[in-house]
C-alpha cells in the first residue's frame, strides 16, 4: 500500500498551503526545489524555508503536489505525478448512510476548495482527477466554482466526480455548459430498480425518487454519467430487473459499472450479510450483464479479480482498484493473468472473501 500521507518537519505557515515538489527546476510560485537528500529524507526549498519530507531517496517526488496544514507533521499527497489514481476528498459530510460506504461520514466540514483549485492547476498534463467524499454536492456552489476555475486554468485536465446524485437541479445545466460537458464524468450509484430496496441500501427515504428525477435532468443537460451498482446480497435477486430498468429508463448513460464490495468502513461492518461471493455464483450477474449489453449499454465490472470472473466475461473487468490501495495475494505470484488483473483491496481478507479463486 502506498501511503498518501508523508511525514514532514514543522513548516512556518498560518493557513493550509499547496506546494509542488520539484527535483531540477521551478515553474511556479508554488514549487519547492530539492536541495538535499539522504537515506531518510528529502529536503526542499520552500520560499526560503526548508521543507523536510521523511522518505528515502528511492521515492520519486518530482511533480507531486502536497497539502500542508499548520501544526501537522504530515502532508497530504494530493497528486502523485506518476499515477493515474489521484483523488481529492473534498468533504466527509454526507446525507446518506449506505451499507457499503468505505468512507463513513463525519459531522464537520473543512472548506479546502481554494487549495484544491491550486492543486488541480499543478497536476501533470492531461490528468484526470477524481472528486470524492462524503457527498461533494453538499457544497455544490463551492464545487462548481472549483471546477470552473480548474478547467479554465487547465484546458487539458478532466474530472470524475463521485456523487449520490441527490442535489442536481435543472438550473445546474447552465454551469455544466460553462464547465464543459466533456470535462466531467459524473459517477452516480443506483442499487435497485425500485424505491424500497434502493432507499434501504442508502439509508435515506425518498432517495430513489429524487435520484430518478435528477438522472432525467442530467440526461436533458447532456451530462456524461457513469452509473455505479455495488453487488450485494441485498440486491442480488433483482440484478436482472435492474439491468432492464437501466437499459429502458437510462439508455443515455455512458457506462454501467457493476462493482464488488470493499471491505472497509461500513462495508466491513456489514460484510457478513452484504458481501456476495460472485466467484461461486455468477448467475444473476451474468443475466444482468447479458441483458444490458444486448440492449447496447456499455457494462463493466469494477473491483473484480479476474479469476473470480468466468473466462467469457473477463474482458469486461479492467483493473480499477487505485494503485495506492491494491494488492495481490501469495497465490497470485504465478498467475498468467496478473499483468492485466486489478488484484484486491489492501484490506481484503482472504478468509472472508472469494471462495472460488484459482490462479490461471
Amino acid at each position: 500500500m502506498i501511503d498518501l500521507r508523508l511525514k514532514i518537519d514543522d513548516v512556518p505557515i498560518d493557513n493550509p498551503s499547496i506546494v509542488r515538489l520539484r527535483s531540477h527546476a521551478v515553474d511556479s510560485e508554488y514549487d519547492a526545489l530539492l536541495i538535499d537528500r539522504d537515506q531518510e529524507s528529502q529536503t526542499f526549498d520552500l520560499a526560503g524555508y526548508s521543507l523536510r519530507v521523511h522518505c528515502g531517496p528511492e521515492t520519486d517526488l518530482d511533480g507531486d503536489v502536497l497539502l500542508l496544514v499548520p501544526g501537522r507533521k504530515s502532508a497530504h499527497r494530493l497528486v502523485r505525478s506518476r499515477s493515474r489514481h489521484n483523488t481529492f476528498l473534498v468533504t466527509e459530510q454526507c446525507d446518506q448512510l449506505c451499507v457499503m460506504c468505505s468512507q463513513p461520514p463525519k459531522k464537520y466540514h473543512a472548506d479546502l476548495f481554494d487549495q484544491f483549485t491550486v492543486a488541480a492547476t499543478l497536476a501533470p498534463e492531461n490528468a484526470r482527477i477524481t472528486i470524492s467524499g462524503g457527498e461533494p454536492l453538499l457544497h455544490k456552489g463551492r464545487l462548481f466554482q472549483f471546477l470552473l476555475a480548474a478547467v479554465k486554468a487547465r484546458p487539458d485536465i478532466s474530472f470524475h466526480v463521485l456523487t449520490n446524485g441527490q442535489f442536481f437541479e435543472p438550473g445546474d445545466s447552465t454551469v455544466m455548459d460553462e464547465i464543459g460537458r466533456d470535462r466531467v464524468l459524473w459517477g452516480i450509484p443506483l442499487y435497485a430498480p425500485y424505491a424500497g430496496l434502493h432507499d434501504s441500501i442508502v439509508g435515506k427515504s425518498g432517495a430513489f425518487e429524487t435520484l430518478s428525477l435528477n438522472l432525467t435532468a442530467l440526461m436533458r443537460a447532456g451530462a456524461a454519467v457513469e452509473l455505479r451498482t455495488v453487488v450485494l446480497q441485498q440486491n442480488w435477486d433483482v440484478l436482472p430487473q435492474l439491468a432492464n430498468y437501466v437499459s429502458t429508463r437510462l439508455p443515455f448513460i455512458d457506462v454501467w459499472a457493476i462493482m464488488q464490495l470493499e471491505n472497509i468502513g461500513y462495508g466491513r461492518m456489514n460484510w457478513a450479510h452484504s458481501f456476495k461471493d460472485t466467484s461461486l455464483d455468477f448467475g444473476r450477474l451474468r443475466t444482468a450483464i447479458n441483458l444490458a449489453i444486448g440492449r447496447g449499454i456499455q457494462t463493466l465490472l469494477y473491483n473484480f479479480p479476474l479469476c473470480s470472473v468466468p473466462p467469457g466475461y473477463r474482458h469486461l473487468a479492467p483493473g480499477t482498484i487505485s494503485d495506492w490501495k491494491n494488492k495481490f495475494l501469495e497465490q497470485c505470484s504465478g498467475c498468467s493473468l496478473r499483468s492485466t488483473c486489478g488484484g484486491f483491496f489492501e484490506w481484503y481478507k482472504a478468509d472472508q472473501g472469494f471462495g472460488g479463486l484459482s490462479p490461471q
